[in-house]
């Protein structure tokens, strides 16, 4: 019963087939680009995440003769996406977990920063997800208004390798990845209701990259509205 592991890490993409025994069978990896437009940002380009996912993939599979049955995904977690519901494509470089850009809205939430720590256990910080998305929200109109309409979905690294690996028919996360943006309510096990860092944006963020189902329980693929 193999197992197709798959790590979207910051700077590339590792693909191992792993045996029942947890002895490496086979392995890939392939690199993507890092791109610095300003000092202080970190982008990748999505699809070119995509591409060496795949091409890591096709690399571990080749190099042996068993078949996986399943699939693990690990990722880069905290890093924003944004993509095309129907193309899969991605309007905009994705934000990297590195970027510092939305440090002047982590400052302007900081008389809230105790209850957004009651809700999701982290302070403030532009390593967090969340911030992305209000920033997005307040600096790209036009993209703002894809996610307003649902045309274009947000999500973490893993929703969007998973929303590529099916064609588009789920966007789900886990809550080891939702626990890092921001929006998780921990004590509820799902994105809040509210929260301090989507009330800088125009229109509740939290509708749309909150709600990722993730519950308690033994994470299983469920849709979210994005």
């Amino acid at each position: 019963m193999p197992v197709l592991a798959i790590d979207a890490g910051t700077t590339g993409v590792t693909a191992l087939v792993v045996g029942e025994q947890g002895d490496v069978l086979a392995r890939g990896y392939r690199e993507f680009a890092q791109l610095f437009p300003r000092p202080g940002w970190v982008e990748h380009e999505p699809d070119d995440i995509w591409t060496a996912t795949v091409a890591a993939c096709r690399e571990a599979l080749a190099a042996t003769d068993l078949e996986p049955t399943c699939i693990g995904l690990t990722d880069q977690r905290e890093t924003a996406v944004v993509w095309d519901r129907r193309t899969l494509h991605s309007p905009r470089p994705a934000i990297v977990w590195q970027d510092r850009r939305t440090t002047g809205i982590c400052d302007r939430l900081r008389a809230d920063e105790e209850r957004v720590s009651q809700l999701t256990g982290l302070r403030l910080d532009p390593y967090f997800t969340g911030t992305k998305f209000a920033w997005l929200a307040e600096h790209e109109p036009r993209v703002w208004s894809g996610v307003r309409d649902g045309s274009l979905a947000l999500g973490t690294v893993d929703s969007y390798v998973i929303a590529r690996l099916t064609g588009g028919a789920a966007h789900v996360t886990d809550p080891s990845n939702a626990s890092r943006t921001l929006l998780y309510d921990l004590e509820k096990g799902a994105g809040p209701t509210s929260c301090a860092t989507c009330s800088t944006s125009p229109g509740p963020p939290c509708r749309t990259s909150c709600r990722a189902r993730a519950s308690s329980a033994p994470p299983t693929p469920t849709p979210s509205s994005g």
